[in-house]
């Protein structure tokens, strides 16, 4: 295998964590009676560009299916931080009636539906139908394919380059990041800003966010490593900002290469502290595998000392990190006995590999487990303040990344 971006044969495993399903593969009753597909989920770093990424097996028509079950409105707490995006965003580029706006991975127009409000014309792309139709439905306009430089070509023939391209979470997304990057050149209007949020590869390091790897997510991203897949693309990141979304994402801002504008000092600050974290140095990856090791054994200990004591244990939050930690550590329902999430599409079903039920959120008042486990760690505070409930019957909820906890 060699790496996607710059071509160099790979020869450094970062992570190993075995077979798995796709993570975002829910499964209905049916489906539990049928064979499950399941691919390697294996990290490697290239000792050239930096680039952490899956290994090459499973493609993203085989990930993002019509029915993808990820629906970014579920968060209350990311609907805001999108506003407030926007808000910013058009402030700061100073976006007005003759912009025009482009979000690749649009999901169900949880953020470009603030851009129809205000009257900014946009487009989404998105190549999910469940999730396009749910943005189509917020009268936000959807281009269901994938994005790459063909899609790029087509949109410049139709006169519709953007003064502003965005994508949230989709960066770790693309298969070919190389192709992607030349397409939001290409698309990209001469004055024009991309930014693009993804989770920041030194806190996924720092703080054992093991779970983040899943078969969706290609590329485990550096600001160093972006710098470089920009460069070649024609592009330069003129801005960044530290966000604490997804425990801890970097926004980067990007503009083509000639078009005046400088580094500002937060690019040379993080390219710093990065460095000085190890992230151009193969030690850090290869002693990282110990540490998911720790965490996969202290829940199983956890959810085996509850068994033995007949305490009962849920989750809340199918979400893909979840996914990865429970097939991972080889947690079946004799251990956990269901999950709640609040998005409905998701409900009734399964979830892939482990095949633990997923209810709707008020199934744990009804059977009041003792101990709820937050899979979305991320979102820890908002899952706690939703479901209060069982602190009246003494239940207590645990988190187990970083590490294990009681909270």
């Amino acid at each position: 295998m060699n790496c996607r971006h710059c071509g160099k044969a790979l020869q450094h495993k970062f992570l190993d964590l075995g077979f798995a399903p796709p993570s975002n593969a829910y499964l209905n009753q049916k489906d539990l009676h049928a064979p499950e597909l399941y691919f390697p989920l294996k990290l490697h770093v290239c000792d050239r560009c930096w680039l952490v990424q899956t290994e090459d097996y499973s493609r993203s028509d085989e990930l993002f299916t019509s029915d993808y079950a990820y629906f970014s409105s579920t968060s209350s707490g990311w609907m805001k931080h999108a506003r407030n995006y926007c808000d910013m965003i058009t402030d700061r580029l100073q976006l007005g009636d003759d912009s025009f706006v482009i979000e690749v991975a649009s999901n169900d127009g949880y953020l470009l539906r603030n851009f129809v409000e205000i009257g900014i014309s946009c487009l989404g792309i998105e190549p999910t139908d469940s999730t396009a139709e749910a943005a189509e439905a917020l009268g936000v306009p959807v281009r269901r394919e994938f994005f790459g430089q063909s899609l790029a070509a087509q949109l410049v023939s139709e006169g519709r380059q953007a003064d502003l391209i965005l994508g949230n979470n989709v960066y770790a997304h693309v298969p070919d990041i190389n192709d992607f990057t030349k397409g939001l050149k290409a698309a990209l209007k001469p004055a024009g800003t991309i930014t693009l949020e993804f989770p920041h590869l030194l806190n996924l390091i720092q703080l054992n966010q093991f779970d983040t790897v899943y078969h969706e997510h290609y590329s485990y991203l550096s600001l160093y490593t972006v710098q470089q897949v920009f460069a070649a693309a024609g592009l330069m990141v003129y801005d960044v900002e530290q966000l604490p979304t997804h425990g801890g994402s970097l926004r980067v801002y990007g503009c083509h290469v000639g078009s005046g504008k400088t580094a500002s000092d937060a690019v040379v600050r993080i390219i710093n502290v990065e460095g000085a974290a190890g992230l151009r140095d193969l030690s850090v990856y290869q002693t990282f595998q110990k540490h998911a090791d720790k965490v996969k054994n202290d829940l199983l200990d956890f959810l085996l000392e509850q068994q033995r004591a007949g305490k009962s244990v849920a989750a809340y939050g199918a979400a893909a990190k979840g996914n990865t930690l429970l097939n991972y550590a080889g947690v079946k329902p004799d251990l956990l006995s269901f999950v709640c999430d609040a998005a409905t599409a998701k409900q009734n079903k399964f979830m892939p590999g482990s095949h633990i039920p997923i209810m709707a959120p008020d199934e744990i008042a009804k059977q009041k487990p003792d101990f709820v486990v937050i899979l979305p760690w991320n979102i820890a505070d908002e899952v706690m303040m939703r479901n209060a409930c069982i602190r009246d019957w003494g239940g207590q909820f645990v988190v187990a990344v970083p590490e294990l906890k009681l909270i």
